[in-house]
């Protein structure tokens, strides 16, 4: 049995495939070929309240609460925060969660105390509480692991209002056992993006794609240029590979080669390898945009240490054209090439690995009546 697992890292948790070989769910049976996690959470921080909200597609934002008459709020102790919590504050609840989880404030990480808090919070029906409760018992985190009791906090929290949960049951839904799957679990996938775009760019790019393959929707190029844009202009690299092909082709927009070659520009230097091959070879035969062979020397330069076969042959195939001061220029810039992620980028990636569209993409060979 194939399992994938991600890092425990920053706002990421655990997450495995075929993991629902293991439970009596009856909307997911067999085996899961995503990984899963999205975490909402607030914290009291040291001098003031902040909000972390995690969002698919590497969301993670810190929004600072607004003070009402501009006065700051009381700073608590542990003891202070226990006892709030105990006398049935959430937002205490839900503080304190999210420091034993994530061990801040001076508190080392405690996935039971963690679980213990958001349990409390759960009980008042706090959406970010029972979504944080599913990643709890999906990973197994100060607790053993239950995919049946994850999936009902999950669908709790969706139903509440949680658009991480919802983007996690969407996941769930497009990894389930290719035997299990059905119309109404497309249905189900469909409606639960439609929830989540809204303020997650996760769900935008999964459900711009959709659109874009035509897959469990209509094709419709217009709604899957505007959501893949929206996922690309947050900074999400796939996003911008694709949305670069919209530009090229004249999809959903005009077409424009400059704006297709500034989205492919963002995603390389993000280290997405596709769009460093996609934007060397457009600098390479100079039929899109203005032909540069130092550029397209430096960019296949910087894929071949992806492992690119093909980006070594074009480097070295190229510098039978440049004169050696040239070879040496554009050699240093290669070496001094570096990626710099953004935080959404790297949230996904670390989440859901280097692809969104391969939840997507795996699902294709079935036969799916079309949502409107």
């Amino acid at each position: 049995m194939k399992n994938f697992r991600l890092m425990l890292s920053c706002l990421c948790f655990c997450s495995a495939f075929n993991v629902y070989a293991q439970t009596d769910s009856s909307i997911i049976q067999g085996s899961s070929q995503v990984p899963l996690e999205q975490v909402s959470s607030s914290h009291q921080t040291t001098k003031t309240t902040t909000s972390k909200i995690t969002s698919t597609a590497g969301e993670t934002l810190d929004m600072l609460e607004k003070e009402t008459n501009s006065k700051a709020k009381k700073v608590l102790t542990l003891d202070e925060l226990r006892q709030n919590a105990d006398n049935g504050d959430t937002e205490a609840q839900l503080d304190l969660g999210y420091m034993y989880l994530y061990g801040v404030n001076g508190v080392k990480v405690d996935y039971a105390q963690a679980l213990h808090f958001y349990q409390m919070a759960a009980e008042k029906k706090s959406a970010v509480a029972l979504n944080n409760l599913g990643s709890l018992y999906f990973n197994g985190l100060g607790t053993k692991v239950d995919y049946k009791k994850a999936m009902n906090y999950f669908e709790e929290a969706a139903r509440l209002g949680s658009n991480d949960a919802a983007v996690n049951l969407a996941i769930i839904y497009l990894g389930a056992d290719s035997k299990s799957k059905t119309k109404q679990d497309f249905d189900k996938v469909f409606y639960l993006l439609n929830q989540a775009q809204s303020t997650n760019n996760s769900a935008k790019f999964l459900l711009g794609y959709a659109y874009y393959t035509g897959f469990f929707v209509e094709r419709d190029y217009n709604k899957a240029f505007k959501f893949i844009k929206a996922a690309a202009d947050a900074q999400y690299d796939e996003a911008q590979l694709i949305i670069a092909d919209f530009y090229i082709d004249g999809l959903g927009t005009p077409k424009n080669y400059s704006r297709a070659v500034q989205y492919l520009d963002s995603a390389s230097k993000q280290g997405n390898s596709e769009a460093l091959m996609r934007l060397a070879d457009i600098y390479m035969e100079g039929e899109l945009y203005t032909k540069d062979i130092k550029k397209a020397y430096v960019l296949y330069n910087v894929a071949s240490v992806l492992g690119i076969d093909e980006a070594a042959e074009k480097r070295d195939a190229l510098e039978k054209n440049l004169n050696i001061n040239d070879v040496l220029q554009v050699q240093a810039e290669a070496e001094n090439y570096k990626f710099q992620p953004s935080d959404l980028t790297a949230f996904i990636r670390k989440t859901f690995g280097n692809s969104l569209r391969v939840y997507i993409d795996s699902n294709q060979t079935f036969d799916v009546v079309k949502s409107k």
